[in-house]
């Protein structure tokens, strides 16, 4: 018999519900996430044999849990947030959200759910997924920076800065100003710290680049060679995904990663919806791969304007563009992983 031991995680506490395969609810509790509680909890789990953790969010807040427990020889599984609220909705108490019912939902949700990932912490895919969201933050904060500097020069300069602007060009931009009053020293003071923000932000992302593309290549991978794919996409694609075996097909995989479209059918009308479902970070790596793709003239810039001409509209052949995009990913992934499987552990 499988013990099912569910777990609605957060940052310093963590409430379980352990139950067997007829949901019958065996014991739970709620533990801290230091030391002590930590090993109290797994001391709990481990009264029982033959057991699965379920965690939701092991790619969110239950990631440093999730790898605790596999770190210490656990079975974890990753449920997802979407599949125990629907467990949750459709259960009695009106859809009542404490932190024991969340568990008692995560459990049942696994015990019931078929094909759930489960959970490997390689310290390698550790070490990309830890870096590409460093990456994705910083282009953020570039971006937030550029704002408040567009904005500013905008009161310095009639009609303001281009959209793209680099820090060399910003320099350039100011160096003809002459303050005349307090309110143009200060703005013209404002712009250089700014500036020296987005030259650091720019450095930092360079190296970050460089960083990903060595690690990318020692993995092994091939996706780097795809149009549009960079070192930080390649680095989002290979932690989020894992193991690109755990999908059967390359159509399950587009459902994960949501360009799978939805069928909205009914009666006599055929039609499909966009999905905003999956992973929402390898769906945009997928639409920065399409967008820049449609600016060459590409393999994906003939399919998409295929489509068009085929009565699609701008957006639809983008969707469509999209979900060919997943399939071409999917094939390389594969590709790559049986190249790794036959050089063998000495490459």
């Amino acid at each position: 018999m499988t013990i099912i031991i569910g777990m609605d995680p957060h940052k310093r506490s963590a409430t379980i519900e352990i139950i067997d395969t007829t949901g019958r609810v065996l014991t739970g509790g709620r533990y801290a996430t230091d030391t002590a509680g930590y090993t109290e909890m797994l001391s709990a789990g481990r009264m029982f044999v033959d057991r699965v953790w379920a965690v939701e969010g092991c790619n969110g807040i239950g990631r440093h849990l999730a790898h605790r427990l596999v770190h210490d020889g656990e079975t974890v599984i990753d449920v997802p947030a979407k599949l125990s609220a629907q467990v949750r909705v459709f259960a009695t108490g009106n859809g009542r959200k404490t932190d024991t019912v969340d568990a008692h939902s995560v459990a049942l949700a696994a015990l019931h759910a078929r094909n759930l990932r489960r959970v490997e912490a390689d310290p390698d895919l550790i070490v990309l997924g830890m870096l590409a969201d460093r990456r994705d933050e910083l282009g953020r904060a570039r971006t937030e920076t550029l704002c408040r500097l567009h904005r500013l020069l905008l009161e310095l300069i009639p009609g303001g800065a281009k959209t793209f602007l680099s820090s060399r060009q910003a320099r350039d931009l100011i160096a003809p100003i002459t303050p005349l009053d307090a309110a143009t020293r200060v703005r013209l003071r404002l712009v250089v710290e700014l500036i020296e923000d987005l030259e650091t932000i720019d450095r930092k992302t360079r190296a970050a680049d460089k960083e990903l593309r060595q690690l990318v290549t020692d993995r092994g991978s091939a996706l780097m060679e795809l149009h549009g794919i960079g070192p930080s996409s390649a680095a989002r694609l290979l932690a989020d995904t894992g193991d690109i075996r755990r999908f059967r097909d390359r159509d399950r995989f587009a459902s994960w990663n949501g360009t799978a479209p939805l069928d909205a059918s009914s009666g006599d009308q055929q039609r499909h919806r966009l999905s905003r479902a999956g992973n929402r970070k390898i769906n945009r790596v997928l639409h920065i791969m399409a967008i820049v793709q449609l600016r060459n003239r590409t393999a994906g810039r003939l399919y998409y304007d295929g489509r068009k001409a085929g009565g699609k509209t701008s957006m639809e052949a983008l969707r469509a563009l999209k979900r060919r995009l997943s399939n071409v990913v999917y094939a390389r992934m594969l590709a790559d992983q049986r190249r790794r499987e036959w050089a063998g552990p000495g490459g």
